[in-house]
């Protein structure tokens, strides 16, 4: 038998000095035309709502990972600290999208490949989503109208679905910053 306790021990991930909190819920992402992207991602059970919105890193050699791949420079906002942490996500799937981390940035410009590396010390954080609902036309009109009306218009697709994120510790990071 398992004991939800021991299911919230087991997301907690042992690693270096400490633990890595495992953030689990449910996004809703719009994909703009211009190859960027903004949405809300909602950690569950205690509904923590966190900003989404990404951009497309443009690759400065021929990239041959398919027409559908993409890097994105994905921006997490903690919407009650106002803390923000950017990673950089693959993007794979035309209307549905899957994101998730890489390794290596090869054919990109020396910047993202910093990113990628996550130099500075700062900690790791890993993200997987994976499109289980997608919206086109009128019904991702009528989704961004009702949770993302600054997006109305933009014919945009919504996908839903579940979202991991993992590392993300803005109150671990705040309190690094005041003991330096």
């Amino acid at each position: 038998m398992i004991y939800a306790e021991d299911v919230e021990d087991e997301k907690r991930v042992k690693r270096g000095k400490g633990k890595v909190e495992v953030r689990e819920g449910v996004a809703s992402i719009a994909l703009l035309p211009s190859g960027s992207i903004s949405g809300h991602f909602v950690q569950l059970p205690h509904s923590v709502c966190f900003g989404l919105h990404g951009t497309e890193l443009a690759c400065e050699r021929e990239c041959s990972r398919g027409e559908d791949y993409r890097l994105i420079k994905l921006t997490i906002t903690d919407y009650n600290s106002k803390r923000e942490r950017d990673v950089v996500v693959e993007c794979r799937g035309h209307d549905a999208a899957r994101l998730s981390n890489i390794d290596h940035a090869h054919g990109w410009e020396t910047d993202v490949v910093g990113m990628v590396a996550q130099k500075h010390g700062k900690r790791k954080i890993n993200v997987s989503f994976e499109c289980e609902t997608l919206k086109a036309e009128r019904a991702a009109e009528d989704h961004i109208r009702q949770f993302m009306p600054k997006l109305a218009g933009m014919d945009a697709v919504v996908n839903i679905g579940p979202m991991t994120i993992e590392g993300l510790e803005f109150e671990a990071e705040a309190e690094d910053e005041q003991n330096v």
